[in-house]
């Protein structure tokens, strides 16, 4: 019984174990069918994620030439050179052979020696240096046998044929910061060597020049080391667009040649009929070229410190008093109003008003002046006096016709408006109520009164053809990455009466070509054309009582940072205009002697230049295809 008792016991035992097995065995086999029937696919994704690595493939930056196809921005291979730890066995020796056939520095020596200490991957390759010369490649290449785990590695750079000259408008790229990472979500700008637009024209059109990333897929071992490339899954990058700007990089070299002498300046030359903006120029410039891998603390502190401030795009980013030049848009603003060509002025060389004395230029006074004399001469006093009858409002709705006082919208990063003043603009800036000095001041373009470069030469333009003249700086137009041809432009009458266009056209041809004009030093001697003009020269300062009785007001006896500034606006040629230009020389004094000179050698190269064209003579330096051709930039 007992015997039989124990058997049932066991039989109960082999059961219940057998049935455990049974449900082990189904729960085995049910999770074997979850993970590669139900599941199989995202772990077969997952695997292969493991055993291969997407790579992004940069894509090659789009160029920037100028109207002839000269390179303004291109595209080099930079060598880089790297070190594999785990190949090159002791480090130091390695580092010690490298020394022997180029430089390191002891900066470098410690920086590589650091990084391989910190990295748990020692097959990760450490960067020596970021660009070696070409002689340097040479050395590596032919002595690598005795230098294990130094490798050179190929990179896209950017490169600036044009150096100073062009640095304003180009601009130039540098390494992607962090704010910039959370605004953009392309992917390109997740590589470690990744550069984008930082001013200029590599900042506007930054969508356009980037074109889009590629991307390899490596295989990996379980230690993340590579093995292979997958070439059939390889996607190449689409290279960016290239620019086509409407630069004359041969004028814009000119102009910056002819400042040579000038300490600070901007000039800005514009087809009239086109608005094709052919020279952008602003002095003392910088190389572009420093910047694009992280300039150094030495350059940046020599560039920083400079007091004539190279750093800045005087042409579109510098507000000045416009001086006489803004007489121009006083003018027009009467002859809109209804003042006759016959209204004159009687200039003694002052005018009291209230408790002061306003003097004019001319000490002893200009005596009768009539509208056409008064621009031609640059009166003061006519101005004083017709601005306190135009009153405040009607000069400044005619300067805003004219383009002053808001961005012109040239497609070029960081421009300035300008400013020009009226009773609710001083109230809402200045916090105070306009007063009858005030339109006094601002009637000969003091004062509130600002404007750029551009802009003065843009409303010279306007002046030019009667139409609403816009500025621009490239064939094509952008959106994001979308490119098509820009149309012809159609632009709107401007709604100005002919007789007063008439009267302040021939009154600025006197200004250069008449006997009395303020410019006719700057005449153009042995030339077909004749240009038309203004002078101005703004204060910096107020001059004192002293100093007028005394007459010591020549540039020579004033420190360079209290001297007037020189402008001059001018279009020519007089009969058929096509070129608008303005000259500000900073702190140059008289707008005749300083400002002027610079607008008639500039006209004289545009003829010189217009007469090669004809000829097919044009002088080309090196065209865009040349430079891909002879291995001097890719993409």
């Amino acid at each position: 019984m007992a015997e039989k008792s124990r058997a049932n016991v066991f039989t109960r035992r082999a059961a219940l174990l057998a049935g455990g097995k049974l449900l082990l065995l189904a729960g085995l086999g049910g999770r074997l069918y979850s993970l590669q029937v139900l599941e199989g696919d995202r772990y077969r994704l997952m695997a292969e994620d493991n055993r291969v690595n997407v790579r992004l493939l940069p894509p090659p930056r789009g160029y920037i030439v100028d109207r002839y196809g000269e390179p303004l921005a291109v595209n080099t291979l930079n060598y880089q050179l790297n070190l594999r730890p785990d190949l090159a066995g002791d480090i130091e020796a390695t580092l010690d052979a490298l020394s022997r056939v180029i430089v390191v520095s002891p900066e470098e020596r410690k920086r590589v020696l650091r990084k391989i200490k910190k990295s748990r991957r020692k097959f990760l390759p450490v960067t020596v240096r970021q660009e070696l010369a070409w002689e340097e490649v040479s050395r590596i290449e032919v002595n690598s046998p005795d230098l294990p785990g130094i490798a050179i590695e190929k990179e896209l750079g950017r490169f600036y044929p044009q150096g100073d000259v062009t640095a304003h408008v180009v601009g130039y790229v540098g390494a992607v910061n962090e704010d910039e990472m959370l605004e953009d979500s392309d992917s390109a700008l997740e590589l470690p060597s990744y550069r984008i637009g930082k001013t200029g024209i590599e900042d506007k059109f930054e969508k356009a020049l980037r074109g889009k990333v590629g991307t390899k897929e490596l295989v990996v071992n379980n230690l993340g080391r590579e093995i292979e490339e997958v070439y059939d899954r390889r996607v190449e990058p689409e290279p960016g667009h290239d620019i086509v700007m409407t630069l004359d990089v041969g004028l814009q070299r000119f102009i910056t040649d002819r400042l040579v002498d000038q300490h600070a300046a901007a000039v800005a030359v514009m087809e009239v009929n086109t608005g094709e903006v052919l020279a952008l120029v602003s002095t003392p410039g910088y190389d572009a070229n420093l910047f694009t891998n992280g300039i150094g603390v030495a350059d940046w502190e020599k560039i920083r410190d400079n007091p004539y401030r190279p750093q800045t795009n005087k042409a579109v980013t510098g507000q000045y008093a416009p001086g006489s030049t803004f007489k121009i848009a006083v003018l027009m603003a009467a002859l809109e109003a209804g003042f006759g060509a016959g209204f004159t002025t009687n200039c003694k060389g002052y005018i009291d008003f209230g408790e002061r004395k306003f003097h004019c230029w001319k000490r002893w006074g200009h005596g009768p002046v009539n509208m056409t004399r008064s621009i031609r001469q640059s009166c003061d006093i006519f101005y004083y006096e017709l601005s306190q009858k135009l009153g405040i409002e009607r000069i400044a709705k005619m300067a805003r016709r004219l383009g002053l006082g808001a961005r012109t919208g040239i497609d070029i990063t960081g421009e300035y408006p300008g400013v020009i003043p009226d009773e609710g603009w001083k109230q809402a800036t200045v916090g105070d109520y306009w007063r009858p000095g005030d339109t006094l001041v601002a009637g000969i373009g003091q004062g509130y009164v600002l404007a750029t470069p551009l802009q003065l030469a843009q409303m010279t333009a306007r002046i030019a053809t009667g139409k609403a003249v816009t500025p621009h700086l490239t064939r094509d137009l952008f959106e994001g990455d979308k490119v098509r041809a820009r149309p012809a432009p159609e632009f709107e009458s401007l709604g100005l009466k002919d007789r007063s266009l008439k009267l302040v056209r021939n009154a600025m041809g006197q200004v250069v070509n008449h006997e009395e004009g303020t410019a006719r030093g700057s005449k153009l001697v042995g030339s077909a054309w004749k240009m038309a003009g203004k002078t101005g020269t703004s204060q910096v300062r107020r001059i004192s009582k002293s100093e007028r009785l005394t007459g010591v007001l020549k540039n020579k006896d004033i420190d360079w940072l209290r001297r007037d500034h020189a402008l001059f606006v001018a279009y020519a040629p007089i009969k058929e205009p096509r070129y608008a230009v303005s000259v500000l020389v900073e702190h140059g004094g008289s707008g005749s002697a300083a400002a002027a000179p610079v607008a008639r050698d500039i006209m004289l190269e545009l003829e010189r230049r217009e007469q090669q064209l004809a000829a097919g003579e044009w002088p080309s330096r090196v065209a865009l295809g040349d430079y891909k051709k002879h291995g001097k930039g890719q993409g």
